[in-house]
């Protein structure tokens, strides 16, 4: 396991509290806290601006995810962040279990008050039955936080064919998810204990309804997939600085 070299906490701890209007605080397993601002996400290491050096520059840190407890983003954090995507996914959790089918939840997209922001987050999402069929998007969602994903590509259903993000919508197939919904269907859960499933298809706009973790999948029953192939290239943009 990676882990972050001493120097590198002493140095956020340094320039932490030097800059209150940064919130973004992650907190690490240690015990230690950094605040700043998260503006990337890429190879299992999040990049961190921290402090407000000579001449307004600020320190940049990489920080593993294998070494964060949590982070909490803050919405004052939004507002002076980079244009790059910012990809900020959670801590490990537990890979759901794929219930007995059950009814498509229902979601709410109501307008917002002012332009929202949002960053991105590119995910593979698998069709076969790796980690009980599901993809951990890395995305910690929190309840009321509007999300936008849309998804192409085409994945094997062996005995069913090909399939795009929309599904199969003839395909023969009882054991599905959301039983009203097309076979090999993309679809999202969040949270490792819920079985209120959300259909996205190509394309789908929400408001999570809870807090937790976001997982993709297939909508095609658990013993059905231990012959597909292939996977859903899946962009998901979050509401930054949603409240809690």
């Amino acid at each position: 396991m990676k882990k972050i070299m001493p120097s590198m906490f002493a140095l956020a701890l340094i320039f932490a509290p030097l800059v209150p209007t940064l919130a973004d605080t992650i907190k690490l397993k240690d015990g230690s806290v950094i605040h700043g601002q998260v503006i990337a996400f890429k190879d299992g290491q999040f990049t961190v601006l921290i402090g407000s050096g000579a001449k307004g520059r600020r320190s940049r840190t990489m920080v593993y995810v294998e070494d964060i407890d949590s982070i909490d983003f803050d919405s004052s954090a939004a507002s002076v962040a980079d244009n790059s995507d910012q990809n900020k996914p959670a801590e490990p959790v537990n890979q759901p279990t794929r219930p007995a089918a059950t009814p498509e939840p229902a979601s709410t997209n109501p307008q917002p008050a002012s332009a929202p922001t949002f960053f991105t987050i590119k995910v593979s999402v698998r069709a076969d039955n790796t980690n009980n069929g599901w993809t951990n998007s890395g995305l910690v969602v929190r309840r009321g936080q509007r999300l936008r994903i849309t998804a192409s590509g085409r994945v094997d259903l062996g005995r069913r064919g090909f399939s795009t993000p929309g599904g199969v919508p003839m395909a023969n197939d009882n054991d599905r998810l959301m039983r009203t919904e097309p076979t090999g269907g993309l679809i999202g859960v969040i949270g490792d204990d819920n079985d209120e499933f959300v259909f996205i298809g190509a394309r789908h706009e929400f408001v999570a309804q809870r807090d937790g973790v976001l997982f993709l999948g297939i909508n095609e029953g658990e013993g059905d997939l231990t012959d597909n192939r292939g996977s859903y290239d899946v962009i998901i943009e979050a509401e930054a600085g949603t409240p809690r």
